[in-house]
């Protein structure tokens, strides 16, 4: 790097060895003594990408300040022990103002950058104490810089430790031919067998959207079980069969317990949808609800079908049906509450006795069923307008209407006017379709439904956990 000088007004070596003197006005006592000749005029060789670094370089008389807080120094304004550039002695040491070689290159000046080192915080606990602090304080440098051990310096720069749960398949397997599940679904399936594994399309588009459903069935409750009755004010609609669907539907998806509790006073079909592996019934509940310290001793009480859905069956002997009022009911319910997330209460006919009190107390979402018929659903109606009119305008709003089209007469009936009647009432609607097994009014297997049959179950369930509250309510 060179530094040309090109005003011949001062004295300068014109390649003989000696210093042509400048003139006595051509000079100018600076601030600090050192001869300052205006008019100096440097043409600098440097590449572009350093003037930053010549601008930083100006005497301290300037006033410029370096843009990360350094500052420049002049010879002028530095202190003794600067050391002048190319030399080991301090600036101006052994040379008096009529030494010819003070002069020697008189547009010279001395430069020294100096840049404060950034301090390094050390960590120091909180609510430490001033001694505590003033010995962490005593093992930083000349710069102020702490000279803590590495751990004190990372103390606090540590991540939270992570839970076991984070250490996930996804997370820690790379996902690849050997990894990589195999599809589900027909074609999907058959692609990637007969291209021994190279080829995998993934799921189908019916196994996606059967997932899908699986995950909104599966949504999570804290804080105790959630009651859903199943109610209306007409028998014959299919309320009892839309009870064991949706049941069912829910049982087969979650992991959790679903319980169904035929709470008809007047002698319950409920417990015929399954196989029958008791013959307790609500009425035993209420006896032995003394002697019941867990699930064990509550399971033998009900019955079981194929999709784990439990089935706790009403009173047989038409004598003891009207015994079971509204006192029994919550007996039985707090004992269900204990070992299930889900209840649901097959409500009967009648929505005037002391057992759909009880009932509607605790819903935390109810299901209307409805025929396709005129009267069915004027019926059904009336059901939400009782509702309404006696406290339960919320559990209308969100209560979920089935549309059973396997009854009379829903063929000669238009059921969009239907739905559109009650879609301005309650939140959903769903149409259960006419299926021969359900028809039969025997025990229903899940597994042999039709495919269009298990669809509804499973969009009712779906819909019905949605609106149920994932936090109990205060």
């Amino acid at each position: 790097m060179t530094d040309k000088r090109t005003d011949d007004t001062y004295p300068h070596d014109e390649g003989d060895g000696e210093l042509t003197p400048a003139p006595a006005s051509a000079r100018a006592v600076g601030a600090a003594g050192t001869s300052v000749r205006a008019g100096d005029e440097y043409h600098s060789e440097l590449p572009p990408h350093t003037f930053d670094n010549l601008a930083a370089a100006l005497p301290e008389s300037l006033g410029v300040p370096l843009g990360d807080g350094s500052r420049a120094v002049s010879a002028a304004s530095a202190p003794s022990s600067a050391l002048t550039r190319g030399s080991g002695r301090p600036a101006g040491a052994g040379r008096t103002a009529g030494d010819p070689s003070a002069h020697a290159h008189p547009g010279t000046h001395t430069i020294e950058i100096v840049t404060p080192q950034p301090a390094r915080e050390l960590a120091v606990p909180v609510g430490a104490s001033g001694t505590a602090a003033a010995a962490l304080s005593l093992g930083t440098g000349p710069t102020g810089a702490p000279t803590g051990s590495r751990r004190e310096r990372t103390r606090t720069d540590t991540v939270a430790p992570e839970s076991a749960s984070m250490l996930t398949s996804d997370r820690l397997l790379e996902v690849n031919r050997r990894t990589r599940r195999a599809p589900k679904g027909g074609w999907n399936r058959f692609v990637y067998s007969a291209s021994f594994h190279l080829i995998n399309l993934g799921d189908s588009a019916a196994v996606r959207a059967h997932q899908a459903m699986d995950e909104r069935i599966r949504k999570q409750f804290e804080g105790g079980a959630r009651f859903v009755p199943v109610l209306t004010r007409k028998g014959g609609v299919g309320k009892t069969t839309v009870t064991a669907l949706m049941g069912m539907a829910l049982a087969d998806a979650r992991e959790d317990r679903i319980i169904a509790v035929d709470a008809n006073p007047d002698r319950g079909t409920l417990s015929e949808r399954v196989t029958k592996q008791t013959r307790s019934t609500v009425r035993d509940v209420v006896t032995k609800a003394a002697s019941i310290g867990g699930f064990t001793d509550f399971s033998a009480l009900v019955s079981r079908d194929e999709t784990r859905l439990d089935i706790l069956a009403s009173d047989t002997d038409p004598l003891l049906s009207e015994a079971f009022d509204e006192n029994d009911y919550n007996v039985v319910a707090d004992l269900a509450a204990r070992f299930y997330s889900i209840v649901l209460t097959d409500c009967g006919t009648g929505i005037v006795h002391s057992v759909m009190r009880a009932t509607l107390q605790r819903a935390d979402s109810i299901v209307i069923v409805s025929g396709g018929s005129v009267d069915e659903a004027r019926l059904a109606s009336e059901t939400l307008t009782w509702l309404e009119a006696n406290g339960y305008g919320e559990l209308v709003r969100n209560a979920v209407v089935a549309l059973n089209t396997a009854t009379q007469g829903t063929n000669l009936v238009k059921l969009e006017e239907i739905e559109s009647h009650f879609r301005s009432r309650v939140r959903e609607i769903v149409r259960i379709p006419y299926d021969p097994q359900l028809a039969a009014g025997s025990v229903v297997s899940y597994k042999d439904l039709k495919p269009i049959t298990r669809l509804a179950a499973r969009t009712l369930a779906a819909l019905v956990v949605e609106g149920l509250p994932a936090e109990r309510r205060a």
